[in-house]
């Protein structure tokens, strides 16, 4: 579950993180009016789910309360990556001598919390990793122990030589650690870290992704969520209980069992086409799982194909089959569909897809290459 960045500021802030004041507001009157209670110049942030904000215009500079309104009006509603701004974040801007980043996740490999450190903050840290390696400084944490102060020195100290400047660095450190295990968090960061012309170090901007299985047992995390901030797809799947992930390319994939969900993408790309999401049915036999599927899918108008792979344990082939069946009753599609079905009751579920106008396919590969034709524009082969 992502939050927005007020929100893990907050939550930032509650550890004793140095975080300048800031307010939300939801219309330009409500940014003038804040602005006016800083009395200061201020930065209008846009409040959304998505990088690069500030390069599609969503992070201005306001040096007077009318300024602030009029930056705030045209950031509110604008479109970032899909996603409509409904709010907007007016905090003081502060000078800046140096910027760097830091930052933790979760990370699968070493089954650890992993700590990133790189004095080039302010740019994308998969940038910088990619053109200067050298300048990330990286530290697994023992959660028996957590950050120790020796530990957190000395990533401070690989961020800056002032003394006074790593000791700031490495309490603000040991705060966003315990926030990041506090939160049930995936990850935690803060770009940038900055150091200000009077030496002090604080934290402009934060980001903190939550892990979704933490939810149940976190509620005021939960209630966090922002479903208006999240694509529309996304929050009917999530509400279907399908796991949904929207990606860029035309070949929409239903598909049950995460592991088989990667195999599927990875072959369609293999075979020359690109996934237009990560969907996983999952183990279900219920055929209401299936027709959200379809009507999730059908509502991206990039997918010029739909690629059905089911592998029936768990899962019956014919309870997917009557979904299929009922949804596209309901909603005729406007793309071809591409079946693959094998399992439990196969011979059922091709039954009741050729009683109805269907084909199926119990080789995976064929239907892969026939999908990816298809969402080419050629013919099936």
């Amino acid at each position: 579950m992502n939050i927005h960045e007020y929100q893990a500021k907050e939550i930032l802030r509650a550890q004793g993180v140095p975080i300048p004041p800031g307010e939300v507001a939801t219309t330009p009157e409500q940014a003038e009016a804040i602005a006016k209670k800083f009395g200061t110049t201020v930065v209008v942030k846009a409040q959304v789910h998505a990088g690069g904000r500030g390069k599609a215009g969503g992070v201005k500079l306001a040096r007077t309360p009318a300024e602030a309104r009029d930056i705030a009006g045209k950031i509110l509603g604008m479109q970032i990556k899909g996603l409509t701004v409904l709010r907007v974040l007016v905090t003081p801007a502060e000078e800046i001598a140096s910027e760097a980043y830091v930052g933790v996740i979760l990370d699968r490999a070493s089954k650890a919390p992993v700590f990133m450190v790189s004095p080039a903050g302010g740019i994308d840290i998969e940038e910088v990793a990619a053109k200067t390696p050298e300048k990330i400084r990286r530290l697994r944490v023992d959660t028996r122990y957590g950050l120790q102060t020796y530990q957190a020195m000395e990533l401070g100290f690989f961020l800056y030589a002032d003394l006074k400047q790593a000791r700031a660095a490495a309490s603000i450190m040991q705060k966003l650690y315990a926030a990041f295990m506090a939160s049930g968090a995936s990850l935690a960061e803060i770009n940038p870290l900055v150091v200000t012309p009077k030496g002090e170090v604080v934290a402009l901007d934060a980001k903190m992704v939550i892990d979704d299985n933490e939810l149940d047992r976190r509620p005021a995390i939960a209630a966090l969520r922002d479903e208006s901030a999240e694509a529309p797809s996304e929050v009917e799947a999530r509400n279907a209980s399908l796991t949904f992930i929207k990606l860029d390319g035309n070949v929409g994939c239903v598909v049950n069992g995460a592991g088989l969900a990667m195999a599927t993408m990875d072959l369609v790309k293999y075979y020359g086409g690109d996934p237009a999401n990560f969907l996983d049915i999952g183990g279900s036999s219920n055929p209401d799982k299936v027709v959200a599927a379809l009507r999730i899918i059908t509502a991206d108008q990039n997918v010029k194909a739909i690629l059905f792979n089911i592998f029936g344990g768990i899962t019956r082939t014919d309870d997917v089959a009557n979904g299929i069946v009922t949804a596209t009753r309901a909603n005729p599609l406007k793309v071809p569909i591409v079946i693959r079905l094998t399992g439990t009751n196969e011979d059922i579920a091709v039954k009741i897809l050729k009683e109805n106008g269907f084909s199926a396919s119990a080789d995976m590969d064929e239907a892969v290459k026939q999908a990816v034709a298809l969402a080419k524009g050629g013919k099936a082969a």
